[in-house]
């Protein structure tokens, strides 16, 4: 790899309510190791996240940090409901900061994909008492069949979302991701296989983003749109091959509500950034022909495909994950020309570097 330029990769950028170093960002991407028992991260997450804001990525984006004891899905993921969790979150922000890095909490609950053993000894809660299919990757059981929500349940998750978002900001990150996506939660309630109700929550794809809508208006009016991020996508966990039947159609539907609600940042996310879903186009630029707000990109972006794309003008921020993890010092990397290591997950999945 030869020393070269990305200018737009590099670029400063005011992005909501931040003004972030590069038009970079770090993906969140779950890596369970907070304590079991408390969901209390320690001084090694804080020197993890820390070295990545030294490296001048421009916006870290937590891993997945659940909102309640049933919000969890795998061993060893952290919480941002006690205040225990909220002071132990003090200490990473606080190193972020430090380096002149901008951090924000990427608020999550899995739904259906988890077992009662892991959520709080209660039956996973989910739109409706479907279990997903396949296992539980660190805890080697099957998804447990959950329990329908009521509508009481419902207005609860939301307030807990909402006070996730104000745990956050007490906690010092610089605003929140709502995690929509990838089958969780939020996204189940999205999908027609995991969401088979018949009251506003349900019906049509326009009704069955009521959840996820409620829950962005939630957590924008506790900390403001400019502090908060909707992450969206079709992937989900339990079935990698889904693909809504039309999909400009179902991104426009996920836009109009995105605008409805008041968002200003979102977070499309595709497991391969350059797969064409229709018209030659990929995700992200059918969702730039429908959004003329902030769009985070990611879905294994390289360097060169990243700085295409935001010098064309369909992504605003280039979010990098993988090999975020392998490179500490990626933008160094980068800049340099530099050969990156290559993601191990034998190696990289066991320790924090």
């Amino acid at each position: 790899m030869t020393k070269t330029a990305k200018a737009k990769l590099f670029e400063p950028i005011q992005l909501g309510a931040w003004n972030l170093k590069t038009r970079t960002a770090m993906a969140p991407m779950t890596r369970c190791f907070a304590d079991e028992q408390t969901g209390v991260v320690g001084e090694d997450v804080a020197e993890y996240y820390r070295r990545r804001a030294a490296d001048g990525i421009g916006l870290i984006i937590s891993e997945g940090i659940v909102i309640s004891p049933r919000g969890k899905g795998n061993p060893g993921v952290p919480g941002l409901y006690t205040q225990e969790q909220i002071d132990a979150w003090k200490k990473v922000t606080d190193a972020v900061h430090r380096e002149g890095g901008t951090i924000i909490a990427q608020i999550w609950h899995v739904g259906r994909l988890s077992h009662r053993e892991l959520a709080g000894n209660l039956l996973p809660q989910a739109p409706s008492a479907i279990a997903a299919e396949g296992m539980i990757a660190r805890f080697r059981q099957p998804y447990d069949t959950p329990e329908a929500m009521t509508t009481e349940d419902i207005q609860e998750v939301i307030g807990q979302f909402a006070q996730a978002a104000k745990n956050a900001i007490a906690a010092g990150f610089d605003g929140v991701e709502i995690h929509g996506a990838h089958g969780y939660l939020i996204d189940q309630f999205t999908y027609d296989a995991a969401n088979q109700r018949t009251d506003r929550y349900g019906g049509d794809l326009a009704g069955r983003l009521t959840f996820m809508k409620e829950v962005l208006q939630a957590v924008i009016d506790a900390i403001g749109a400019d502090r908060t991020v909707i992450r969206f996508s079709a992937f989900k966990v339990d079935n990698p091959t889904y693909m809504w039947d039309d999909p400009e159609a179902a991104l426009r539907t996920f836009t109009d509500m995105f605008k409805e609600a008041g968002a200003k940042i979102i977070h499309p996310s595709t497991m391969d950034f350059t797969q064409v879903l229709a018209d030659g186009q990929n995700m992200h630029q059918l969702v730039r022909k429908h959004w003329d707000g902030a769009i985070i990109g990611v879905g294994n972006l390289d360097p060169d495909t990243a700085e295409k794309a935001l010098e064309e003008g369909y992504i605003d921020v280039a979010a990098f994950g993988r090999p975020l993890i392998s490179n500490p010092d990626f933008l160094h990397r980068v800049a340099e020309g530099e050969e990156l290591v290559v993601y191990d997950p034998k190696t990289h999945l066991a320790e924090l570097i």
